[in-house]
């Protein structure tokens, strides 16, 4: 099973906690309701997996990102399990995203490049539940008691 890496930066504000999310990119997550997602991707072979989460989210937002990591555990779609850390942080939501090339449209023969992310944005908890994929709603849950245990 692939294992991804992730980091949910976190900010609060005068009227809650807001988290970073991002839309990803292509055209099968276009008119999905549920097209937002912590910044994250594929571990390499033998990559230590917060070096990795760390590396994703400057290949996907051009932004390094740095604080103190809190670990949310895990979470698995059908076919990878996801780690992810939170951070308190406020990275910009003007990005640059690096891209990936499919058959688009499919079978007619022409490549197409893509952003893996089309944009950021902060969310407040409740509204981030309705948008990031079901899959990763658990680890919303996650921070929020985390946060309250603080």
């Amino acid at each position: 099973m692939k294992i991804s890496a992730g980091i949910l930066p976190f900010r609060r504000t005068s009227s809650g906690v807001e988290v970073y999310l991002v839309h990803m990119g292509g055209p099968y997550w276009r008119k999905k309701p549920r097209s937002w997602s912590v910044v994250k991707g594929e571990a390499k072979e033998d990559e230590a997996l917060l070096a990795a989460a760390k590396r994703e989210f400057h290949e996907e937002t051009g932004q390094a990102i740095g604080g103190e990591f809190l670990p949310l555990g895990e979470v698995r779609t059908s076919n990878k399990r996801i780690v992810v850390w939170a951070v308190e942080a406020e990275p910009s939501t003007d990005i640059v995203s690096n891209t990936f090339t499919i058959e688009w449209p499919p079978k007619s023969g022409k490549m197409q490049a893509f952003p893996e992310v089309d944009r950021a944005a902060w969310f407040g908890l409740e509204e981030a539940k309705e948008k990031i994929v079901a899959s990763q709603v658990p680890l919303l849950e996650r921070l929020e008691e985390l946060l309250k245990r603080d």
